[in-house]
């Protein structure tokens, strides 16, 4: 009988070492966007940033933190499938701020092999005279 225990539980815990091999990987197709140069008329900005599960496990977005309130994130709520495509789109909100250069970041934490990722905004705003 000892025997027959020792073997299920073998064969339970060999079967999850087996499923915990499989994660998910999350591959960007570019991870800076540059919005060039812009002037303080026109200050919102969009770019959408494109990922791919390249894992063998559904890959999760627990969530994307921007750098700073001017900058927000919307992303695929939904599990992306091992082969399947997501994206996160980032709005830039440079109404009230000063012209210049400006890099933003999103930190992209996963399920993936990797847990983070960060990507980046940038451009300059003109200020119109």
């Amino acid at each position: 009988m000892k025997k027959y225990i020792l073997m299920t539980l073998l064969l339970i815990g060999g079967m999850a070492f087996a499923q915990a091999q499989k994660q998910a990987e999350i591959k960007f197709d570019k991870v800076v966007h540059n919005f060039g140069t812009f002037t303080d008329k026109e200050p919102v900005q969009e770019c959408t940033f494109t990922f791919t599960n390249v894992g063998e496990a559904p890959l999760v977005i627990n969530q994307a933190v921007a750098s700073c309130g001017c900058t927000v994130p919307t992303y695929t709520k939904t599990p992306i499938a091992p082969g399947e495509k997501g994206t996160i789109k980032v709005t830039y909100n440079g109404t009230g701020k000063m012209g210049g250069h400006f890099k933003k970041s999103v930190t992209v934490r996963t399920n993936g092999a990797v847990e983070l990722t960060r990507i980046y905004v940038e451009g300059e705003m003109k200020e119109t005279e």
